[in-house]
């Protein structure tokens, strides 16, 4: 790839070359889109409003989306594939959390009671959404040199994730490889984050229920004590996974919830356990199933507890392609110059855009949604959550750059 010159002049230079910013008309367009996205939160593999909206908003620009298999989501070419060269998608997720919006003062926050987009994933999709529309035009004044498939993904939330139904829906179907962005309140507004390499954690879901004998708690020798095993699952099982890789692939159990027993003095009969496993390295990954069963199982069998195990596959990590995030990185210096690209840590957050990468190269870029200068505390999933909505030019004119760059690129 022909890398962009670290000059000002030279950044400059590119950048007024480089059709696809975003039109003043669209900027507010956009912004009214996210908002009324954001005042209506649907949950995954329930966002008909958002894929009706999408659609109708894109036929508007006389494109042709196709509603996803699964009845939500969308894909949407920009340009006709010649079926010969793969094209380049540009990815958003669409559902939102199942948790109340407490931004009480903003005139735009969630109208649906314990429904929010606190994860931005409503920046997101008019992000790819505003690329489109741009690419749309330049497509129809001849300026886009290739085809672009413009795809917004239900259910990022529900593990797996929807990305799998996606891809059984044909959404990578001529495509040869894909970015996204996510958003980040600890960047700013203005700037975005990458890495080579694994950006986001592996992510699992594990329950554990445990039976035995119970009994009254003066004779705790005639039964199976499953709150003392219970708690010794919920403290040793972590300690002994932490020894039994190594430990730089990060491989980390935590519960979330432990539930046993009704009153003070009877020993239960029943006790559950839930939490995530989350690890950074994708060969652990793969091989962290078969280490969390065996200490779950030694712990229980130390306290002659039956344990039932339900270990729910998630996702893997999103592993940045290092080609593909060179071009957003060239996409992003084109347009605002190298100082608006930093180096992003690796995020124990998970990200099924990651089942895209095991079929085709990709990148994800993190956003900054920060406003400048602001330094309140303000994370995901949290019902405050919030962005900065000029933002959102920003990740269009970083798709757009990538399209273009992408279809400069030798076959």
């Amino acid at each position: 790839m022909s890398r962009t010159t670290d000059t000002p002049e030279g950044e400059s230079a590119v950048a007024a070359a480089l059709p696809g910013t975003l039109p003043e008309r669209l900027r507010a367009e956009l912004v009214a889109f996210r908002r009324d996205m954001h005042m209506h939160p649907e949950l995954g593999n329930q966002e008909f409003r958002t894929t009706a909206a999408l659609k109708k908003r894109l036929e508007q620009a006389g494109l042709a989306p196709r509603v996803l298999d699964t009845g939500t989501g969308l894909v949407c070419d920009i340009g006709t594939w010649d079926g010969v060269r793969p094209m380049l998608a540009l990815r958003a997720d669409i559902d939102a959390l199942p948790i109340p919006d407490t931004k009480t003062e903003a005139p735009y926050r969630s109208t649906v009671p314990d429904r929010a987009h606190a994860c931005g994933h409503d920046v997101h999709t008019t992000v790819v959404l505003g690329a489109g529309l741009v690419l749309a035009e330049l497509d129809k004044a001849g300026q886009l040199p290739r085809p672009v498939r413009l795809l917004f993904q239900p259910a990022e939330e529900v593990l797996p994730g929807g990305a799998a139904d996606a891809i059984a829906s044909g959404a990578l179907d001529g495509v040869g490889k894909i970015i996204a962005v996510h958003c980040d309140p600890k960047v700013d507004a203005g700037r975005i984050g990458l890495r080579h390499g694994a950006i986001t954690s592996a992510c699992d879901r594990l329950e554990v229920a445990l039976d035995g004998a119970g009994g009254h708690t003066a004779r705790p020798h005639l039964t199976t004590d499953l709150v003392t095993a219970a708690a010794r699952v919920a403290t040793d099982v972590p300690a002994i996974v932490a020894r039994r890789v190594d430990a730089r692939a990060g491989l980390a159990v935590t519960w979330g919830r432990i539930e046993a027993g009704h009153a003070p003095n009877v020993i239960p009969q029943h006790a559950e356990l839930s939490g995530t496993v989350r690890c950074l390295d994708l060969d652990a990954w793969r091989s962290a199933p078969d280490v969390v069963h065996a200490a779950i199982q030694e712990v229980a069998d130390l306290h002659r507890a039956k344990s039932a195990i339900n270990y729910i596959r998630g996702v893997p990590p999103v592993v940045n392609d290092l080609a593909v995030t060179d071009l957003l990185r060239d996409a992003m210096t084109a347009r605002r110059g190298h100082l608006s690209v930093e180096d992003t840590e690796q995020s124990l957050g998970g990200e099924d855009f990651s089942w895209y990468l095991e079929h085709v190269p990709g990148a994800m870029a993190r956003l900054g949604v920060r406003t400048p200068g602001d330094r309140t505390a303000c994370d995901l999933h949290q019902g405050d959550f919030d962005a900065d909505e000029s933002a959102i030019t920003v990740g269009v004119e970083l798709f757009t750059a990538a399209a273009l760059l992408d279809a400069s690129l030798p076959a």
